[in-house]
């Protein structure tokens, strides 16, 4: 007896229900005609991870009612198939409405489905609510296992959080399960996919049984999946792995042996973090530009490090010909800036112009100048120069319809070392989650791989090696206003992603005034980050649905 299992890594839009219907029932025509008789989607694959408060909605849930009632009757033909796909559902106990809160009346759900019936059902048990989790906001947990059978093996069927937990695997064991089939839609960050595996490792050597993963690819705006489905032995090791960051159809096998199920597959190699972390950027910014309709994207080139990611991420993601960059030089900019941006433009062959902001600052200054007489030049001034380019691209935007890419990153988001209206200005933040260290690091490994064979480095030398400035006001650094990155970068990490004390960010080496002064500038500029654009989260915190400070906030650490 063999079971072969398609795992549907699949990229589906949050509220497509109709296109998300005709994916999985295509990938299941796809599967069974290769001699597949399962087939896995992932996590709320019906309606997309997550709805948010779209799941509150009752004409929300009864569409993916719907959709699921019409991939059943769409593939009842396919003899002996059987389709898990998962979906929110509502339970016949109601919810009841106090006040303006009301409690949920929902779960995530999966349904089995074989030959245009509903054969089981399951609701998953652990939500999660912590990091970019919120599901007991709008599911209550279910309670009970769920085993269905497919060509003779009987499957244990859990949803993401429940295989974190001991109780939900040994509970599908005891009433029958012989291998465990996990959905999953679970975001990514720097070393997810390797905290996966071992925990599912620890779970199939707890439980006794293999596993299968099937997991979520995609970007959904502030979150990415990455696939990397797999599946393990029943004594932990790697039977198969899908790749990473791409659609894939990937089968397996179940062999039942004299010592139980064997899994069989390919297994792709291991990936650096490094690698992990472009992908992760790349499919961030192509899903939320194709998937919110904008024809293409427009950043601001300043002939710095930050500018100059930001652009080579967007072209892998986009292709040059969807990318627009413009220089918009202040009386400030150094030559080498005009240079650089226009030599990596140009190896990009994106489309490249420069808008003078001079005119603009003059009139600026002029329509002040009562304002301000006897008063001196100051962060004034510099912040009027970003609020012009934050104008000019915004203006180009409404006109051509191209999404504004903002260059901040995770040390200035932090620090407060941008301005409100000026470089924060625009729709996606696309390295708001890399720290300063990490945008050069991300550099230098993107000139060492090119996925587009040109032979080129994309990023000009200098434009890495050089010090970063803002530049605007002469010769300005940014170490003239904050500690060097590798410090700043570490504090950062410490006490924002990690939640250590003062005290012992201090007692590991770091001169106490640095660590007092990036902890202050985190709490003072939390009013900036408000307003700053959604952007991709690579780390297991970032400046967005993980971090929830107040901005009217009197304590002190």
């Amino acid at each position: 007896m063999t079971l072969r299992i398609c795992l549907a890594q699949l990229n589906f839009v949050v509220g497509d229900m109709a296109g998300n219907a005709q994916k999985i029932i295509a990938a299941a025509r796809e599967a069974h005609a290769s001699g597949s008789r399962l087939l896995l989607t992932p996590e709320l694959s019906i309606c997309g991870y997550a709805a948010e408060d779209l799941f509150f909605r009752p004409s929300f849930i009864a569409a993916c009612d719907d959709a699921v009632k019409t991939v059943a009757r769409e593939l009842a033909g396919l003899k002996e198939m059987t389709v898990v796909v998962g979906h929110p559902a509502a339970i016949e106990a109601g919810g009841r409405r106090t006040r303006s809160v009301t409690v949920p009346n929902r779960v995530n759900a999966a349904s089995v489905l074989c030959e245009g019936r509903v054969v089981a059902a399951y609701a998953k048990r652990e939500l999660p609510n912590y990091q970019v989790f919120d599901e007991r906001r709008y599911f209550v947990p279910g309670h009970e296992a769920c085993v269905f059978e497919a060509c003779g093996v009987k499957v244990g069927l859990l949803i993401c959080e429940d295989a974190w937990y001991e109780a939900p695997a040994r509970e599908a064991r005891a009433v029958g399960a012989e291998l465990l089939a996990v959905i999953n839609a679970s975001p990514f960050h720097v070393g997810k996919g390797g905290e996966r595996e071992e925990m599912m490792r620890q779970r199939v050597r707890d439980c006794g049984l293999p596993l299968v993963y099937a997991h979520l690819v995609g970007g959904q705006d502030e979150v990415v999946f990455e696939g990397h489905s797999f599946a393990l032995q029943t004594d932990g090791s790697l039977a198969a792995r899908a790749p990473s960051f791409a659609d894939d159809l990937f089968t397996l096998t179940v062999d039942r042996t004299a010592t139980g199920l064997r899994v069989g597959g390919t297994i792709e190699p291991d990936r650096s973090a490094d690698a992990d972390l472009w992908d992760a950027l790349v499919l961030g910014v192509r899903d939320y530009v194709g998937k919110n309709g904008f024809p293409g994207a427009i950043l601001g080139l300043s002939g710095g490090i930050d500018s100059a990611l930001v652009l080579a991420i967007a072209v892998d993601a986009l292709g040059a010909d969807k990318v627009r960059t413009v220089m918009m030089p202040s009386p400030y900019t150094a030559d080498i800036s005009w240079i650089d941006a226009r030599d990596m433009a140009q190896r990009l062959g994106v489309q490249y112009d420069e808008i003078s902001i001079v005119p603009e600052f003059e009139a600026f200054k002029a329509s002040l100048a009562a304002e301000f007489r006897d008063l001196p030049e100051d962060t004034t001034e510099e912040n009027i120069q970003a609020r012009i380019r934050g104008t000019l691209l915004m203006a180009l935007s409404n006109k051509s319809g191209r999404i504004v890419l903002t260059t901040g990153n995770k040390s200035e988001m932090a620090t407060g070392y941008c301005t409100l209206y000026g470089d924060m200005a625009g729709g996606f933040a696309v390295i708001k989650d890399l720290a300063k260290t990490t945008v050069f690091r991300l550099a230098h490994w993107r000139n060492a791989h090119d996925p587009h064979g040109s032979g080129a480095n994309p990023i000009p030398e200098r434009i890495i090696t050089r010090p970063p400035s803002a530049e605007l006001r002469p010769d300005q650094k940014d170490q003239d206003s904050l500690p060097e990155y590798e410090v700043l970068d570490a504090i950062v990490e410490r006490y924002m992603e990690n939640d250590r004390g003062i005290e012992e960010i201090v007692a590991q080496g770091y001169a106490r005034a640095d660590v007092e002064k990036v902890t202050r500038l985190i709490k003072l500029n939390e009013y900036k980050r408000r307003q700053a654009p959604v952007g991709i989260r690579v780390t297991h915190r970032s400046f967005g649905k993980d971090w929830r400070y107040p901005i009217t906030n009197k304590f002190r650490a």
